[in-house]
């Protein structure tokens, strides 16, 4: 199971990597630039937002490290945003190594002022990386809306 999830990963990077290969076409003041129909969010704060959910679910809540999340700063510019998901990518490899040989063994994460939450380690390796995939289809649409034209960014692409 764990070479699957490993080569999983390695398509979710290769989608990730023709996202940021696109994004470097987009002039860095749009990647900040607000968009008002995402609640005036940008390109590099929900990029943001995607990395500190890797953060948030496979480390602050699984581990209960208490690593701080990424900010503003680390989606000033394209460079910023590559570093973030470095930094996301060594998390994820910890994790699927951590649980290579348990990754259906129920977990309780611990949620303050509420029940605790029962999870696999595939529960939250999928949840991650579809919340991605979700997100970077609002990544096309808000650089469309930006006046680019997207790339082919699925995992099987020409």
């Amino acid at each position: 199971m764990y070479a699957t999830l490993l080569h999983q990963y390695q398509l979710v990077l290769s989608s990730r990597g023709a996202l940021l290969d696109y994004c470097e076409t987009i002039f860095p003041e749009h990647l900040a630039e607000p968009i008002p129909s995402y609640n005036n969010d940008s390109m590099g704060s929900l990029m943001r937002h995607v990395a500190n959910t890797y953060l948030g679910w496979l480390l602050n809540f699984l581990q209960q490290e208490q690593r701080p999340y990424f900010t503003k700063d680390n989606h000033k510019n394209l460079q910023a945003i590559r570093s973030m998901f470095d930094q996301v990518n060594v998390v994820v490899n910890d994790f699927l190594q951590q649980y290579k040989d348990d990754i259906n063994v129920p977990l309780t994460l611990p949620r303050e002022g509420e029940t605790a939450q029962i999870l696999t380690p595939l529960e939250l390796f999928t949840h991650v990386i579809t919340h991605e995939f979700h997100h970077k289809g609002q990544l096309a649409n808000m650089s469309r809306q930006l006046g680019y034209t997207p790339v082919d960014t699925d995992v099987i692409r020409d």
